[in-house]
């Protein structure tokens, strides 16, 4: 076990009857850590944050918390605490109330109690709150109240369940953003389980990719977008075009991959296991392609195909090309930075894609 870690998975499994939840998952999440469970629905995040709380068991493996193995202790006496995506907002209380609900016990005099839940409300940004009712709450400051009443335990681990989730868009980018903040200012780990592969990499300082019970890869959120490990990661964050190919050669830290629609593609800093036969993905993010209307010419690393549909999002389009030996049309992304872009859009134009050598990942191909 890292000596910086505050939870250590050690060999940790859970099944359900003969559903496998969580298989074999060991890693360590360090200590003031923004740190996300990221995947599918069914992928086992939830049941691994629950084994972290208490509130179930593994069948195999230790959860460690700040050097204390967890199996004989119960879910109340575990140093953490969880934010629901419901918040469990309780409703004949008031804010107040609701914070202070957890402490009843804490042996805490009325003047320290009531100076922890006013620094609690400065700390949610809701001070002169405090005799609100529940139901005059909007679903931002329900959720602020829930984050306050797990914070005033002053746990070593907050564990949050999708707690943005039933928020609408604008608010939700809001709170990640106000969230992210608490975390940096109160310096205590945070553990996020999320579907949403936008907003973990917007919040964390590491992701831990996951699926079918697995933990398929954890690195930070530009690592993971920029340079995956796989052909699963690389699809599950954001959006990626593949193509089949074949390393051809090997040159310092660049490969050459032949590939039948893009033709011979050359890919820097590429994993240095591999080697000339190897069948593998040469994957390009969409807004890593640039169209462009008129010939480049040969060795500009540019593919020659035709305008398909497009669709308008607001801050950017995509536009959908066809290629020659490609039956799935490849997705381009471009920032609207002009008014209208529908200069761009002729269908069945000619077009050529273009895109850099670092803007290439070649990834093994099972």
């Amino acid at each position: 076990m890292n000596h910086d870690a505050i939870i250590s998975f050690q060999g940790v499994s859970k099944h359900f009857g003969s559903v496998k939840a969580i298989e074999n998952a060991s890693f360590d999440i360090q200590r003031g850590e923004f740190f996300s469970l990221l995947g599918p629905s069914g992928c086992g995040k939830t049941t691994l944050l629950r084994m972290v709380a208490g509130f179930e068991i593994p069948n195999a493996g230790e959860i460690v918390i700040d050097g204390q193995p967890m199996s004989a202790i119960p879910p109340n006496h575990r140093p953490v605490n969880m934010v629901f995506q419901n918040y469990a907002i309780f409703p004949h209380l008031d804010v107040r109330n609701n914070i202070a609900f957890g402490m009843r016990k804490a042996g805490l005099t009325r003047a320290e109690l009531d100076k922890r839940i006013d620094e609690a409300l400065e700390l949610i940004k809701l001070p002169g709150y405090g005799k609100r009712g529940a139901d005059e709450l909007s679903g931002g400051q329900r959720q602020r109240v829930a984050l306050a009443r797990a914070l005033i335990k002053q746990p070593k681990v907050l564990l949050l369940d999708e707690p943005l989730g039933a928020l609408d868009k604008k608010l939700r980018e809001q709170m990640q953003i106000e969230l992210r903040q608490l975390q940096q200012q109160i310096g205590i780990t945070f553990l996020f389980v999320t579907h949403d592969q936008e907003e973990a990499l917007t919040l964390s300082d590491r992701i831990a990719v996951m699926s079918e019970g697995e933990v398929m890869e954890i690195a930070s959120p530009g690592q993971l977008y920029e340079s995956p490990g796989s052909r699963f990661v690389a699809d599950f964050i954001g959006s990626m075009n593949f193509f089949e190919g074949e390393i051809t050669s090997l040159a310092d830290s660049a490969v050459i991959v032949q590939t039948p629609v893009l033709g011979d593609v050359e890919v820097t800093g590429s994993d240095t296991a591999m080697a000339p036969g190897q069948k593998v993905w040469v994957a390009i993010r969409p807004e890593k392609m640039q169209p462009v209307f008129s010939d480049p010419g040969a060795g500009n690393n540019s593919v020659a195909g035709t305008m398909g549909p497009s669709a308008y999002l607001g801050d950017r389009s995509h536009f959908y090309v066809h290629l020659p030996q490609r039956e799935e049309p490849v997705l381009v992304a471009l920032q609207n930075l002009e008014r209208s872009m529908s200069h761009l859009h002729k269908p069945n134009q000619p077009v050529w894609l273009q895109w850099t050598d670092d803007a290439v990942v070649a990834l093994p191909r099972d």
